[in-house]
């Protein structure tokens, strides 16, 4: 006979997250989602439920640096993880450098879509300087991978905006990216 060490459906799992550079000790039901658990535990609601099926990235967070969809994801996977929201892209110093482009290039009109979209350009961006190609990358073999409008799209294209402000959001990846701008 197996014992199971594994918690039952309803049953509450201690875990510990650092979300935004500080600790924290939660103890959550184990079907409970990340987005869940940052929007309704942590009470962070600069991350946004939109879709709640993966498909939109407006609750798009980095977890340990690498973009993911919070609303597929159980918060207990992520045990001891570092995980950073929209607010957490902000320092003591000031606006983030995509929040700020974000703002100049007026890349956003509701702003439902906004934190997603910022986490997933920061992540994208540091995609990009660890030269991981994507689907429509021209020279996988090249030094640095060029950010053109084409490679923006592609990589941001989990983020949906309703508002269609994509020429505005891809000028101020572009910016950031110290790519030219068209």
């Amino acid at each position: 006979m197996q014992i199971s060490t594994q918690p039952r459906d309803g049953e509450k799992s201690p875990m510990s997250l650092t979300v935004n550079g500080k600790p924290h000790t939660l103890e959550l039901d184990s079907r409970t989602s990340l987005l869940d658990a940052l929007r309704e535990h942590l009470h962070l609601t600069g991350t946004k439920k939109g879709c709640d099926h993966g498909q939109c990235g407006a609750c798009t967070v980095l977890v340990n640096g690498r973009r993911i969809n919070s609303c597929l994801s159980l918060a207990v996977m992520h045990d001891d993880d570092d995980i950073i929201t929209v607010e957490g892209l902000e320092t003591p110093e000031g606006l983030h450098p995509l929040q700020a482009a974000f703002i100049e290039y007026d890349a956003f009109q509701c702003g439902y879509c906004t934190p997603g979209q910022l986490c997933s350009a920061v992540g994208m961006l540091a995609e990009t300087q660890a030269n991981a190609p994507s689907h429509v990358t021209a020279d996988v073999a090249a030094d640095q991978i060029t950010l053109s409008d084409e490679e923006i799209r592609e990589r941001m294209s989990g983020n949906i905006c309703r508002c269609a402000a994509y020429p505005n959001i891809v000028a101020a990846i572009r910016h950031v990216a110290g790519e030219p701008q068209k």
